[in-house]
């Protein structure tokens, strides 16, 4: 019952901080696009926080859970593709690229928030508290753990969103700035690329190209 219930505890502490990322993420494609002039996601009502626009069965609810309950090393997911036409946009292939950015960065900016929040709270611990005192722990421990899983999983998704690996939105920048002859071999492996990816990950190579990163970033945000 004891197991039961840290596991409850642990989850809750990692759903607003995995929802956020993963919402804050297409948001941000969202956002670019309309600013790059297409409207569909904002006419689909999806430039919202409501999570229920954007949870994906698979990649927000299972694939988390399961990684979460095999005690993975980090977790991954995403949220709903927000749509984008990119006959809309006014740049072309080099907008593509921005609203492709967009998501990787706004999971970049959302860990160094979170960052500053967890170095804030950890300042502001003391040593020793009086049993007076003790009931702030209630408050302010979780908030410090869901700020270092903030971090920690909008890094994942930044890192692992950067490869440049088309569908994934390293591939669509690297597709909007390569020249064209590049950039239609990269638009026919698209539909291989989930393919490279599950490769990656069976083949333990997933790893050995994120985790050098993604600890060089944890360094600089958590130590």
């Amino acid at each position: 019952m004891e197991i039961f219930g840290n596991t409850v505890t642990r989850a809750v502490l990692y759903v607003v901080p995995l929802l956020l990322a993963v919402i804050a993420h297409e948001v941000a494609h969202g956002w670019v696009a309309e600013k790059r002039g297409d409207p569909t996601a904002r006419r689909l009502g999806r430039i919202t926080l409501n999570p229920l626009v954007h949870i994906d069965p698979v990649g927000t609810l299972l694939l988390p859970a399961v990684l979460f309950l095999l005690n993975a090393p980090f977790l991954f997911g995403w949220a709903r593709p927000v749509p984008v036409n990119s006959a809309n946009l006014r740049g072309g292939r080099g907008d593509m690229a921005l609203v492709a950015a967009a998501g990787p960065l706004a999971n970049f900016l959302l860990a160094a928030l979170s960052a500053g929040v967890y170095r804030f709270i950890l300042s502001g611990i003391q040593p020793g508290r009086g049993p007076g005192e003790a009931w702030l722990g209630w408050i302010v421990e979780p908030l410090l753990r869901m700020a270092e899983i903030s971090v920690e999983f909008n890094l994942v998704l930044m890192v692992i969103n950067l490869l440049p690996i088309p569908p994934l939105d390293g591939g669509r920048v690297l597709m909007g700035v390569a020249p064209s002859a590049m950039a239609r071999t990269l638009e026919r492996l698209e539909g291989y690329g989930m393919l490279i990816v599950l490769i990656l990950i069976g083949t333990n190579m997933w790893g050995v190209i994120i985790w050098p990163v993604l600890n060089l970033f944890l360094g600089i945000f958590l130590r």
